[in-house]
């Protein structure tokens, strides 16, 4: 009797770990982005904010004065269980970069086919949001505060 019980314990608890093993990890996405951030190493003249909403939708722009110069739809998106950062309205076509390193406070993806930028870093550093661009000649680095709301 006591063999038995050993074994069904052996078996049940083999069968957890199968199931363990199969279930999807879920992906998580980068709860961080969350809010309203404004760079505060612009260029002179210059103001841009990024806003990011719960749902992993942003978007990102640069104002000259009161005249938009730069804009771009942001996106986290999952296919193929596996992260991408899609952005839109910078070229023809959405571009997505794939998620290749990710922490809780940091993530980076890389689209190796676009001339620029190849890589994005995002990070968390010191209660300021930073954001890098590259390829393999040059980085450009962004840092945002957040923007308090008054909700």
């Amino acid at each position: 009797m006591k063999n038995k019980i050993h074994l069904l314990i052996c078996v049940l608890i083999s069968l957890f770990i199968l199931n363990s093993c199969n279930e999807k990890a879920k992906l998580m996405k980068p709860q961080f982005l969350i809010g309203s951030w404004e760079r505060v190493n612009d260029e002179s003249g210059n103001l841009t904010f990024e806003n990011w909403n719960s749902n992993f939708t942003g978007i990102g722009y640069t104002l000259k004065d009161s005249d938009t110069i730069f804009k771009e739809e942001l996106s986290i998106i999952e296919l193929n269980d596996t992260l991408f950062l899609k952005v839109t309205r910078v070229n023809e076509e959405p571009t997505l970069f794939k998620f290749t390193n990710q922490t809780n406070i940091s993530f980076t993806c890389e689209n190796k086919l676009n001339e620029f930028p190849k890589k994005i870093k995002y990070r968390i550093e010191n209660d300021s949001l930073k954001a890098s661009v590259s390829n393999e000649e040059f980085s450009i680095e962004f840092v945002f505060k957040r923007v308090n709301s008054n909700n």
